[in-house]
């Protein structure tokens, strides 16, 4: 039997094949979503639509920031599989009130609910793979799942234009619903229950706060994963460069037009894919510090020439800075599943979730700061992160990490009535102690 390209041998596996396509159905659907709030806010406020994406977009970023920690208690606590379809119906509800949005208002609050919901679904998913997939397939799963949600970043936008050329502004958020609807359904379908504690302890609010510690405590407390969030917030500093400013720069600058600017962000998007394709092979070849440092230098490297070149440049350093991003970010999401066990994933990843954003949240504002105030925003980002990476390297020294040993950070239960921990509470509390376990 003829087996499947290295970078599509996570599909091998029927459980992530099948949470794959829900996972890729959805992205379309929000796709579907996101062109029909944009052609919706036009409707509603003309050119003051702009305005009402930007105070969307900021909610979007706000609703990961603040929730995404308690997604991941959720997903740690709940059955996965029953908490993404929940997911998905709920989201297919709020869809089919958008057709009869009148007011600017109702727009704000449809996002809101929206947005709550995907910062709960987002980590649960993440935080899923590693729970379906073997140790030699996890790596590919992660980074297919990466590279689809690239390319539908890139292609969703037109092929969501097209359908809703077709079926209307409104008519096209009864689409979307039937996305929701297809992802819960396929999810409904696979096998046994995701549960990874089996008997989960009563949820106070003081033990829902531990345990959303515990996710951000384990990504401060790994000196490999704190590394990778400090690239990860560089890496969010030049891609907001490039999300915010480039579309000024190719109109204003290069004197091109829309459709110039719609190849520039499909370079970026097409070598994002093309790093994550590959990204499973130069796992097997090169430690994730070096995979991680390189994404770093890349997309620096890429920003620095940017306006020194004319369009055919550009478009390549934008493939580049999408390779860049990707070896950043993917490896970061693989390092985790590495480095941290089965039990403890869903807080994790939602604390990382959640932190990521934060750094695009920061991210965003200095770029536009930097574009309106900056004649050469690109190089100026450039010499930034220049900067910062400096610091990060004399700071966590990464050639001595290249050393550190395996292992997986691991949560023990426990009280304080046992005599062989000393601790400063009441004997007759509960809590837990993350602790790192060295592979032998």
């Amino acid at each position: 039997m003829t087996r499947l390209p290295r970078w599509l041998q996570g599909l091998e596996n029927p459980v992530f094949a099948r949470l794959y396509l829900a996972q890729t159905i959805n992205l379309m659907g929000d796709a579907l979503t996101w062109l029909g709030l944009a052609l919706l806010a036009f409707e509603l406020a003309g050119e003051q639509s702009s305005t009402i994406l930007a105070g969307a977009l900021t909610l979007r970023v706000t609703a990961f920031v603040l929730l995404s920690p308690i997604a991941g208690v959720i997903a740690d606590r709940m059955d996965r599989k029953r908490l993404m379809v929940a997911n998905h119906i709920m989201r297919m509800g709020i869809v089919c009130l958008l057709p009869w949005v009148t007011q600017i208002w109702q727009i704000y609050a449809i996002v809101l609910a929206l947005n709550i919901f995907y910062a709960i679904f987002t980590p649960t998913y993440i935080a899923t793979i590693p729970l379906v997939t073997t140790e030699q397939q996890r790596p590919q799963a992660i980074a297919l799942s990466s590279a689809t949600s690239q390319l539908l970043g890139v292609l969703g936008p037109g092929i969501a234009g097209s359908i809703a050329a077709w079926v209307g502004t409104r008519q096209v958020f009864f689409l979307d619903s039937i996305t929701f609807l297809l992802a819960a359904i396929l999810i409904i379908t696979l096998p046994g229950r995701m549960v990874v504690n089996a008997q989960p302890s009563t949820q106070t609010p003081s033990r829902m706060w531990q345990d959303m510690q515990t996710g951000l405590t384990c990504l401060w407390l790994d000196p490999l994963i704190r590394y990778a969030l400090a690239l990860q917030f560089i890496a969010a500093i030049l891609g907001a460069q490039i999300l915010v400013n480039t579309v000024g720069h190719i109109q204003s600058i290069l004197q091109l037009g829309k459709p110039e600017y719609g190849w520039a962000m499909a370079a970026l998007g097409l070598g994002a894919t093309l790093a994550s394709i590959g990204l499973g092979h130069f796992r097997n070849k090169h430690h994730p510090i070096v995979l991680m440092s390189l994404g770093t230098l890349l997309v620096t490297l890429a920003l620095l020439p940017a306006h020194q070149v004319l369009l055919s440049g550009l478009l390549l350093l934008w493939a580049m800075a999408g390779i860049g991003q990707t070896l950043v970010n993917v490896t970061t999401q693989t390092l985790i599943a590495d480095r941290v066990a089965v039990e403890v994933q869903g807080r994790v990843y939602g604390a990382h979730f959640a932190l990521s954003h934060l750094w695009w949240a920061f991210a965003y504002p200095l770029a536009g700061w930097m574009g309106s105030h900056l004649a050469s925003y690109f190089f100026y980002s450039s010499l930034l992160s220049v900067g910062l990476f400096v610091g990060v390297f004399i700071i966590f020294k990464p050639y001595h990490l290249m050393q550190l040993r395996r292992g997986l950070w691991h949560q023990h239960d426990h009280d304080h009535s046992d005599p062989s921990h000393q601790h400063h509470a009441h004997p007759a509390d509960q809590h837990n102690h993350l602790h790192f376990h060295p592979a032998p």
